[in-house]
């Protein structure tokens, strides 16, 4: 459920009950309008905000291709999306199902974290969990964090992969 949603079923949905006739169409659209346009607003300032969050804890982070998927600037398949992360489909899957999750703050490598963020990477694996099993994944998967230079690490701004639908390899890599 997008916010949006969420918020035209809190505040637009109860007010048919008492509304019943008593406002004209236009009202009703215009009502509609100004709560869809508040919608968007807050949504960019939580953006900016959570931009000069993470400025504060990792300095002036660079702009990657996930904060460009974050801020819709570059296309992506997105499978699930919320105030705190978003998970999408790899470009270059490397299994039958393969998404990522990443958070919307520009945190650069897991091992860059602070220890009050631990909710917010619960929260990323909670999703990836979810994600997984909407995908089908009962049978098993692999979740993946590559971190550094060593680690394989491309893009430096946190992100899970999850992978599946295909027997893994032990090793790994």
């Amino acid at each position: 459920m997008t916010a949006l949603s969420f918020m035209l079923t809190r505040r637009v949905l109860p007010l048919g009950y008492y509304l019943r006739g008593a406002i004209s169409v236009k009202v009703f659209i215009l009502m509609l309008f100004t709560l869809c346009l508040t919608s968007f607003c807050s949504s960019t300032r939580d953006e900016v905000r959570l931009a000069e969050e993470a400025s504060k804890k990792y300095g002036k982070p660079e702009s990657t291709i996930f904060s460009k998927i974050i801020d819709k600037t570059i296309p992506a398949n997105i499978i699930y999306e919320d105030d705190k992360c978003l998970a999408f489909r790899d470009v270059n899957p490397q299994a039958p199902v393969h998404f990522l999750v990443i958070p919307r703050i520009p945190i650069p490598k897991i091992s860059e974290a602070h220890d009050e963020e631990a909710p917010l990477l619960g929260h990323l694996l909670m999703v990836a969990k979810n994600v997984a099993k909407k995908e089908g994944l009962d049978k098993g998967y692999r979740v993946v964090i590559n971190d550094g230079k060593h680690g394989a690490q491309s893009v430096y701004h946190l992100h899970i992969h999850v992978l599946g639908g295909r027997q893994m390899s032990w090793p790994p890599g």
